[in-house]
């Protein structure tokens, strides 16, 4: 007999990843963006906003959930990282809309150097898709992995930062030879750390699932 704890862990779920496919849809569009120059302000804006909502339904689902049915172990474990993986989708989402705020912001920078942040952006899109399915699968082990790619981005970023910020006048390959591409790509990867952070978040919380433990880098 399905218990009707059963069925809300049911619908929670369904949430949850109805909000993995929105927030990476989100950033997916949002780097395109910037690598193709075309702005969709309003979608991201729109799909950010749902993000919202969700993750207000997911909290309110889990506050009923444990005080209606008082979960133990295994079920209490993934009500209360269900809604701390929501809050991680949801931040994709807003920090998919905070990049298309700035190149709406700077105008366009299509003769710019755009290597380093797509190198920085297809890292973070990489951790979205595993910390994705590390929720889908369960597999605790994926944390490794994307602590290990996020010491990656987190290298790019500084390494940007310091350039941008050591003495170069006489170098024609400073980044601030154009301060419009240079301030852009800082704030766009300084974004996509963050994102990086909450893949990270995501994967901290199916190893919590998994194992009721806090994972090794947490």
């Amino acid at each position: 007999m399905t218990r009707l704890l059963d069925l809300g862990l049911e619908h929670i779920t369904e949430i949850i990843m109805n909000m993995a496919k929105l927030s990476e849809m989100c950033v997916s569009n949002a780097i395109e963006s910037y690598e193709n120059g075309i702005v969709e302000k309003n979608q991201v804006f729109e799909w950010s906003e749902k993000l919202k909502v969700f993750q207000l339904e997911v909290s309110d689902l889990a506050t009923e959930l444990i005080f209606r049915y008082q979960p133990v172990a295994t079920d209490l474990r993934y009500i209360r990282s269900c809604m701390e993986i929501a809050y991680g989708f949801s931040r994709f989402g807003r920090y998919a809309y905070d990049i298309v705020e700035v190149l709406e912001t700077m105008g366009s920078i299509h003769k710019c150097d755009k290597s380093v942040v797509i190198e920085t952006s297809n890292l973070a899109s990489e951790m979205i898709r595993l910390s994705i399915n590390a929720l889908k699968t369960r597999e605790k082990d994926t944390v490794s992995k994307l602590y290990k790619m996020d010491d990656s981005v987190d290298a790019l970023y500084r390494q940007y930062l310091s350039n941008l910020i050591t003495p170069k006048t006489e170098s024609n390959d400073h980044p601030l030879k154009d301060p419009q591409c240079a301030i852009s790509a800082l704030l766009i990867m300084r974004y996509l750390e963050r994102i990086a952070d909450h893949a990270c978040y995501i994967g901290d919380s199916v190893y919590f699932i998994v194992t009721g433990q806090s994972s090794p880098r947490k």
